[in-house]
This record gives structure tokens, sequence and C-alpha cells, in this order.
């Protein structure tokens, strides 16, 4: 795959022929190309990772036939992918495989049948007598009841129960069964990861179902199909992988590999560990009106620090954004911190399952001379929204903020309670930057990011210093989609799932936003004017969903997938630390894993010049990065004890880097 922030795939939105126009009116003025560069690649971060291509795009070495030393002659090489053209026998691997994932594109001709079996042995007349299959079909005009994606007769992709209670509510059109398929003709893409604790097929992204080869469950749903009268099906553990030949035209291409002994994860994809550690920043600090125990002695719910920063005024402060609706300012001596505002009675307490809160805050350029300061956060007084306002110190404190000063700046409904972004930033020119996720739900049902026409699943650009007509913002002139009909002004870049966060390197003024994905991938993307970012087309750098694709998006930097990490934590570009390991280096991290990472990069249009390395963390969830004035970094997590605030250093006893 070619990475970078230029780099264009195809992909389609259908939001309306104004729309449309704006787009290809943008084209010019973006770099990159229609080609699908990515066929038959690796990304940087697959092959640290341990991912092997099985084909690449001109031989057939690797492959034969059941039962045979060599592939039929009915399977060719043609354009890049290895075609079924005529009756030619089934394809295996020549290589075996016990636990592993693959992942591969595949396009069925239409009518067409065909299949992926895994752990096959060539002891028995057919492959399907011992290897269980994907299939693989046209689900329009194919003549089987199994459809794509399907583990033959065993298991079938249904809906969550909690998606199709919130899609009902919302007004959606709700199925049980999940076709995330693309149509005859199209490629499509399909992953599957076999082990023995748990194994998992994923159709154009979408996870369909998890299954356990050999246990209870597992054995009930081959009693009751057609494989039961075949004593070695699913029970090898181990063996080839098979492309079957059902008679009809089927291609296959980016097929990828990757073994997981023993069942365990892969290795990671980083180039060694920096001598660097994370210890408590401010050890027994006392936070004003919260303690882990009430009154009556009983634990109170954590502290969620999601962000630090400084207000750039000089004084030493850091304010700390508290998700369920406080900003705390702790003094340059790090000793208490103090309440600088309080509005847990205005925004909506965030619950388990949502992400609701107060998510974002951003101090005016000119903060030492306004006293304004902008927060993001979901209103109690109206669910399921999100409200940017304005706030100003107080008159009689300038150590505290006037909650009375409040003004809306923005405010915006959403359908679902989760993916609310609230990342918000001034960047270099002085406009406030916002990233808004699509809504929420799984798949981004209404497709909200590709539709320029609503704010969800973009990033924003404003003017707060001047006023609209009907607005308490100006859109700055430059904006891409100025005086657009059916657009927003206020979008800078779309096709986004949940930017968390976005960030400005000081130095170069680039715009950086980690993007939590769904089911495969998560990504850190370079944010560039009137970009494309793919989402609910594309997942990172991969095919997303059942709507195909044809017009230009931008590749992620950087991407890694769900055996590695499962949400992205987004963070900062280090300049003016200390550490000089760190210097220029975009700090990141996992909220499930609990990893820390530090991506280096020395020419973004280049991938194999990035380097990823580890930084030594607790595991704990990563909530989000900050640092203050002095060029202290921190990394922030939840905490029962008010610990949840780390500073990164220099290893005590400083040594080399390590290998993985």
């Amino acid at each position: 795959m070619e990475q970078g922030a230029t780099q264009m795939k195809a992909t389609r939105f259908l939001i309306g022929k104004h729309i449309l126009a704006a787009w290809l009116l943008l084209l010019p003025c973006m770099s990159g190309v229609f080609a699908d560069e990515s066929i038959n690649q690796l990304t940087e971060s697959e092959k640290r990772s341990g991912w092997e291509l099985l084909f690449d795009g001109t031989s057939l070495e690797g492959f034969k036939g059941y039962q045979q030393d060599t592939p039929g002659a009915g399977w060719q090489v043609i354009d890049g992918a290895i075609v079924r053209t005529e009756a030619a026998g089934d394809l295996l691997t020549k290589e075996m495989y016990d636990s592993f994932e693959i992942q591969l594109e595949y396009r069925i001709s239409k009518a067409g049948n065909s299949g992926l079996m895994f752990h096959v042995s060539e002891d028995g007349k057919r492959p399907w007598y011992s290897g269980p299959e994907v299939q693989i079909i046209d689900n329009d005009a194919g003549k089987d009841g199994q459809k794509a994606g399907w583990l033959y007769q065993l298991y079938e992709p249904h809906e969550k129960k909690w998606v199709m209670r919130i899609e009902k509510a919302a007004g959606l059109p709700v199925k049980e069964l999940v076709d995330a398929t693309r149509p005859a003709g199209e490629w499509n893409h399909l992953y599957l990861r076999v082990t023995p604790g748990s194994s998992e097929v994923c159709l154009n992204g979408v996870s369909y179902y998890k299954f356990v080869v050999g246990n209870d469950d597992w054995n009930k749903r081959v009693a009751k199909s057609k494989f039961s009268k075949f004593e070695q099906f699913g029970k090898a553990g181990n063996g080839h992988l098979c492309f079957q030949d059902h008679g009809d035209e089927v291609a296959f291409r980016s097929i990828k590999v990757r073994r997981l002994p023993d069942g365990k994860l892969p290795r990671k994809p980083a180039d060694g560990t920096l001598s660097l550690e994370a210890v408590p920043a401010f050890p027994g600090l006392a936070w004003e009106g919260w303690s882990p125990l009430s009154d009556d002695g009983k634990p109170v719910p954590p502290l969620r620090p999601l962000m630090i920063t400084h207000a750039n005024d000089g004084s030493g402060r850091r304010f700390i954004v508290e998700q369920s609706g406080l900003i705390y300012v702790i003094a340059k001596d790090g000793q208490k911190a103090k309440i600088f505002l309080d509005i847990r009675d205005i925004t909506r307490p965030w619950k388990k399952a949502n992400e609701e809160g107060l998510l974002g805050l951003a101090f005016h350029p000119r903060f030492s001379e306004t006293g304004e300061f902008f927060v993001c956060y979901s209103p109690v007084n109206a669910p399921q929204s999100e409200r940017i306002s304005r706030f100003h110190v107080s008159a009689k404190d300038s150590r505290k903020a006037d909650k009375n000063s409040e003004e809306t700046v923005l405010q915006f409904d959403q359908p679902f309670p989760n993916h609310n972004g609230g990342s918000i930033a001034f960047g270099p020119d002085g406009f406030l930057y916002v990233g808004l996720g699509d809504g929420g739900s799984r798949n981004d049902p209404f497709d909200n990011a590709q539709n320029l026409g609503v704010l969800l699943g973009k990033i924003l650009r404003i003017d707060i210093d001047r006023r609209g007509a009907e607005t308490a913002y100006a859109i700055p002139l430059d904006n891409p989609f100025m005086n657009m009909d059916g657009v927003r002004p206020e979008i800078w870049a779309f096709g986004f799932r949940n930017p968390w966060q976005l960030t400005f390197d000081s130095q170069t003024g680039t715009l950086w936003m980690a993007d939590v994905g769904q089911d495969l991938q998560e990504e850190i993307n370079l944010v560039e004017k009137g970009g494309n970012y793919g989402w609910r087309r594309r997942e990172g750098s991969y095919p997303f969903g059942n709507i195909p694709a044809d017009l230009a998006t931008i590749d992620p930097l950087w991407e890694y997938d769900h055996q590695v990490g499962k949400s992205i934590t987004g963070g900062l570009v280090v300049r003016g630390s200390t550490i000089p390991e760190l210097e220029g280096r975009y700090l990141y991290g996992d909220f499930v894993s609990g990893r820390l990472w530090a991506l280096g990069v020395q020419d973004s249009y280049d991938p194999s010049t990035i380097s990823n390395q580890l930084i030594p963390w607790n595991g704990l969830p990563i909530f989000g990065f900050g640092h203050d004035q002095d060029g202290a970094v921190y990394v922030l997590t939840s905490s029962n004890t008010g610990q949840g605030i780390y500073r990164i250093q220099q290893h005590k006893e400083k040594s080399a880097s390590t290998g993985n």
C-alpha cells in the first residue's frame, strides 16, 4: 500500500448532484491518483506485525491443486488477480496453517459461487470433507441459500440486539441478518481469523460472527448440518487454505496471511522500545470537590481526565478536562487541583455504554487579552446533541471561569449517544477546528460521514472572532465548501467515524487526527483541506460496507489492526520537550490494549520513513494526552484514587532501544 496524506483511493458518496459537483471541483486541487496501487502490497504496519503476501500479483507460486502438485490450468493470473477462467479444480496453498489470519479481496461473477476453506486435509475425496467453508457467492442471483460470508450451514451474521433497538428507535429499517456484500463484479474484502480460543469472520470490514471450532456450540451446529457424516470435518486443527472451484468465474487478489503461534497475539508493529517511563505526575494530588470515597465511606465514580493543556499565558498552570463536566487547574507547584469551571449540572453524564460528557477544551489564542475559552460538551437539556460554547474568566477572580458567561456558539443533534468526537483546537491560522463523530451506532447507518449536508463525521473550521448573519461565528473565506448548494460551509474535511483527538504540530502547522475504527482497523491521519478520509466506504485503507466506491479518498498515514489494539486514542506532536527522543514524534495510544507509542515521520509521502516505537506503560486504558508550557508531556487514564495523570520522562537507567 502507498500511504501518506496525499494518497487517494476510489470511493463514492451519493449525496446529491450539487454536492457531487462540489467535490469534483476540488479534485484538480488535490494531489494523488485514482489507480488502486495497494493491490498485492503490504502496509508498513502489516510488514512489522507479521503479515505475509500469499500472492505477489504475478505468479501462482505457493499454490497447488487438491491432491495435485500444481494448480489446475484454469486458474490464471490476470491483471494482478488469480482468476478461475475454466474448469480447474480447487486451489490450495502449499503451506499448512493452524492458528492464523487471512485477508483477501474477491470478485464473484453474476450468479457465481465459490468459497474459502480452512484446515483442509488431502486425505478425503473432497476438500470440504474436512475443511469448513466461508461462503463466497453473488447474494442477488446466486442459487445457494447460504450467503456470502456465512460459515456454510453453521454460522450466519445476526445484527447485535442493542443496534437493532437504537436504530429502530431512530426510525431506521431494521434487519436481523447483516449483509455487507458488494454486488457481483465489485471487489469485496474478506477477513478470517482461526485460533483455538476465538475465531471470527468479517466481510467488508463488518464483523459477521465469532465461533470456536470444537466447542459445544460448534458441535451442535455441525450435528445439524450436512457435514455431520464426515468424520474429519473441522477436526484437523491444521491444514491447507483452499479456494473453491464451484464452476463459476471468481477472482482473488491482495491475499495476505499472518500466523498466530499457539493462538497468541501477533508481534507488535513497533521498531523497538524507547528508554522512557511514565511516572505519576502529581503524587498525592488533592482534587477540590472530589475524593475516592463519599461522606458515608462508599466509593465514588472514578475521575476520567480526557486532556491536559495550558492557556499559553506564561502562568505555568495546567488545565484538566474531566468528563463529568469539570475543568480543573493545577498550579505550577502541582499540589492541588482546583475547580476552574463546574458545568456538571448542565452536562449529560457519561455512562458505561456511551461517550457523552465534557469532551473538549480550547483556549483563545489571545487568552491573556480576551479571557475567552471554548468547550465542547453534551448538554443535559438536549439529549443526543453536542454543544460548543464560549466562556470567559470571572471578572472578580481571573483564576476561575464565569459559568454564567456561557454563549452557545454551535449546537447540533446526533442520532445516537456514541461517536461524539468533541475534540477542539485552535489552528495556527487562529480559527477553531472541531472534530465530530458520525453520530453513532454501527456502520454509520445514516451515512453522515459522507454527507456534506450535515456536520457529523467531519472536521469543522470556524472563525469565532467574527459573526455570521445567523450564527455566533463566521466562515473563513478559504474553507473548501463555501457557497455550494446543500453543503455546510463549516466543513474542512470529511469521512470520519469518531475522531479522538485532533492536534496541531506547533512547528509545521500540520493537523493530526486519530480516528477510532469499528471492527478491523485504527488509523492516524494528516488532515488536508477538503479531504475525504473514507468512512463509511473505507475503514483505514481497506474497503468497508456494501456501498461501491468510485471517488477519491485519502489513506491514513498509519494504521494498525484489532489484534494490536481496538480503540485508538489520539495524542500530540511533541515539541520543546526535555526528552530528545520524543522531539517531533506523534504520541498516541490504545484505549483497549493499553499500549503507548511514539510515531516518527521523516517523509509523509514515503511510508518506509516511518518509525513506530513503544513507550513502556502500565497497561491501563489511555484516555488522552497533553503537555504544559514547560514542555512536560502527560498521559491520562481513569483513576479511582485521583492518580490518573502520568508524566513521561527519561528512564532512570537510560539504555539503548531494544527489539520487539
